[in-house]
């Protein structure tokens, strides 16, 4: 008999875990290659996983709503074949990424010299050489044994991009209590620990769960009874954020505390820009969308007004680098059932209205049925929020981290509006700008907002210069 195993592969963008939603075969089930055998569900989306293999499955490594890491049994199938072959493995030479979650906890007595691959994050190695050099234990981490061999560290944390994480959301990684082997202080450790405040990492309130083991995660079940403690009343439920869940909850935080954003708008009187589309839809029988029609606007503004289009990053020295973009990675903010998501048109700017308003529908449905892929939900430079739809007028958006600015579109309502000294029955829509006040002044913003509100007044003129 031979058992091939499958492990769980990197789902993108060095996301490390994924939360198991069910499966979709069982054991003793025959599968074929491609078939579809389990969903999973990651910071970004919903993912199915093909089985690799042909046969019977034998095992699956985990229950419903565990959480999954990468590089890990994920399921195993009977191939039927004569030998038994072993797991899949990592490309010789390459971490796996819980190795490199784990990475120093020992380091080695011998440093490597020369050059070799890049591992991202941790620089290059190379061939061993006969010098042997004891290597001087990093700031903040101590010797807890050594020998002729290795020298074993103590150590809280060692990834730099847990580091990293703790430092951007104010964490004293020195104090948070780890669950990982040994106390290692992993991410979901420093996950857990955001927006409680700087209290949260101090050493009376460190972590008290116990260690859970790498596969699993950590045991937090849902409180549905009882009497909450700082209100004294009834608990109808409670339960620890995960999935997109989290991964909205921490980029509104992020963005919050590291952008000093302002706010702008602007009445809007769009009557002629839905004439405008009422003609092309009667003329051609189909019109770009209302949010393609100000998204082309939009784009064509943020020409004129680069700042808009543009991120502030935080150097490791602690400078500010402002960063500029040729051309528009477009996000555009979709409501799924799993949550708020910004798909994103990669190179919007060589897009025209019509073009805009096919690939906006294309991904609001690839978001809704859990689809969009980690390129389709990330990489925006500016992001629209069309809140309209919720039949509401205006809102000081939150700021789509890293980027520098946001633009809001409230719902349309007919109002009375004084056009050319007399008053009339208008249809009026509110604008709405946040921005990064670190990338420009109001004046800049509110030149922006101004030249997208002045297309969506005369639109036939803004297209004519477009």
């Amino acid at each position: 008999m031979s058992v091939k195993t499958f492990l769980l592969p990197d789902l993108g963008e060095g996301l490390t875990e994924a939360e198991l939603v069910r499966w979709m075969v069982a054991a003793g089930d025959t599968v074929a290659v491609d078939q579809p055998i389990a969903e999973v569900e990651t910071a970004k989306s919903l993912v199915e996983i093909p089985s690799p293999f042909e046969g019977v499955v034998a095992t699956l490594h985990g229950e419903a709503g565990q959480m999954m890491l990468v590089d890990k049994p994920f399921f195993s199938v009977n191939t039927g074949g004569e030998d038994e072959a072993p797991a899949q493995q990592p490309a010789e030479g390459a971490q796996t990424y819980l190795e490199e979650e784990l990475a120093g906890t020992q380091v080695p007595e011998e440093e490597d010299e020369g050059s070799g691959n890049v591992l991202i994050g941790y620089g290059t190695g190379g061939a061993k050489t006969n010098t042997s050099r004891r290597r001087r234990p990093r700031a903040g981490i101590t010797t807890a044994s050594a020998s002729s061999e290795t020298t074993t560290v103590a150590t809280k944390v060692i990834n730099p991009l847990v580091r990293k994480l703790a430092k951007e959301n104010s964490v004293d990684i020195t104090q948070v209590t780890g669950t990982g082997p040994d106390g290692l202080v992993l991410r979901g450790d420093v996950e857990a620990l955001i927006g409680q405040g700087s209290e949260a990492a101090a050493p009376s309130v460190q972590a008290t769960a116990a260690p859970v083991a790498p596969t699993q995660a950590p045991a937090v079940a849902a409180q549905t009874t009882g009497e909450d403690s700082r209100t004294a009343l009834p608990v109808a439920s409670s339960q620890v954020l995960t999935g997109v869940r989290r991964t909205i909850a921490n980029a509104m935080a992020t963005s919050r505390r590291e952008i000093p954003e302002a706010t702008v708008w602007v009445d809007v009187d769009v009557t002629k820009l839905l004439k405008l589309r009422s003609k092309l839809k009667e003329a051609q029988g189909s019109a770009p969308s209302m949010l393609a029609l100000i998204s082309r606007f939009a784009i064509a503004g943020l020409a004129r007004f680069p700042e808009m289009n543009s991120r502030i990053d935080t150097e490791a020295d602690g400078g500010l680098r402002h960063t500029l973009f040729e051309g528009v990675n477009l996000g555009f903010a979709a409501q799924t059932e799993r949550g708020l998501v910004v798909p994103n048109v990669r190179e919007a700017h060589k897009l025209n209205a019509v073009e805009l308003s096919a690939e906006f529908a294309r991904l609001a449905t690839l978001a809704r049925e859990g689809k969009a892929g980690v390129r389709d939900l990330s990489g925006s430079t500016f992001t629209i929020n069309n809140y309209g739809v919720f039949n509401v007028d205006g809102s000081a958006a939150i700021i789509n981290y890293p980027e520098a600015a946001i633009l809001g579109i409230g719902r349309v309502v007919e109002k009375p509006w004084v056009v050319n000294g007399k008053i009339k029955v208008r249809s009026i829509c509110e604008l709405t700008l946040s921005f990064d006040h670190r990338v420009c002044d109001g004046g800049t913003a509110a030149g922006f907002l101004r030249y997208v509100a002045d297309a969506m007044t005369d639109p036939k003129a803004a297209l004519a210069a477009l």
